[in-house]
């Protein structure tokens, strides 16, 4: 793990299972966690950018849905309304510990787009020259492919390759890739290391995630793919404790570290 605790410019990504409880409301504490963690980080000389997942899920909480809709314009009322959730709260939180935060968000058009690419491009620079942490969610009230991109587990591999970042901190609801499903199988034993990923790491992938979100462990091991092949290196972790991160970078085992290929 030395090749993590030598990153600077550090890129998290957090899904809506790690933000939200079973009741679809927000986890105040965890993201309060969360907050604390990186404006840490950042005071200590890193360079950080959350990607973060959960305006649908939050604003199904908040409209007092029992689940996600189904449907787009659904889900797209949604994301209106918890991303408004979001922001005010990861603002309340960072500015407690003296950080500024800026939003982003992000459609398939604004990467695939040349002239829009370099735009983004120089103002997540900029924010980074200002001190400022990028926050970055897909433009879910307007884009409906970006709704089915993965949970944002791709666009944070993307979002890594933009600012060539040192490393990619996937936070979701299990521990990393295990070699069977640790929810069924007592025996199923974490994969610490994977240096390449092949349709044997793919075959140990479940389905979807959880019932508030659309990722899974397959949406994680394509966004790894994505920066292992940028030589950027990659860590699927829980975030049930957003303090573990600390025992990443001080080198210790937590979970699946995807190594980039150089």
């Amino acid at each position: 793990m030395a090749t993590i605790q030598d990153a600077k410019r550090i890129v998290v990504k957090v899904g809506t299972s790690t933000l939200t409880y079973e009741t679809g409301k927000t986890n105040i504490r965890r993201m309060a966690s969360l907050a604390g963690v990186l404006s840490d980080l950042q005071n200590s000389g890193h360079e950080v950018v959350l990607v973060t997942s959960a305006a649908i899920g939050i604003g199904a909480g908040k409209l007092g849905l029992k689940s996600r809709p189904d449907d787009t314009a659904g889900k797209q009322a949604a994301a209106t309304v918890g991303q408004c959730e979001l922001m005010f709260m990861y603002d309340k939180f960072f500015s407690e510990y003296g950080h500024i935060v800026g939003q982003l968000l992000i459609t398939r058009s604004d990467i695939e787009n040349e002239e829009r690419r370099v735009n983004l491009i120089n103002t997540f620079e900029k924010l980074f020259e200002y001190g400022a942490i990028p926050i970055v969610n897909e433009n879910d009230s307007v884009a409906i492919e970006e709704i089915v991109f993965g949970d944002n587990d791709s666009l944070s591999a993307i979002v890594a390759k933009l600012v060539n970042a040192d490393a990619l901190i996937i936070l979701t609801d299990i521990e990393g890739l295990f070699n069977g499903n640790p929810r069924e199988d007592i025996d199923a034993k974490l994969i610490p290391v994977v240096e390449e990923i092949n349709d044997e790491i793919f075959s140990l992938a479940g389905g979807s995630g959880s019932n508030r979100g659309t990722g899974g462990m397959v949406t994680k091991l394509h966004a790894a793919k994505i920066a292992m092949q940028a030589g950027i290196n990659t860590v699927v972790m829980s975030g049930a404790d957003p303090k573990d991160i600390y025992k990443l970078l001080d080198g210790r085992q937590i979970g699946t570290f995807f190594m980039g290929k150089k």
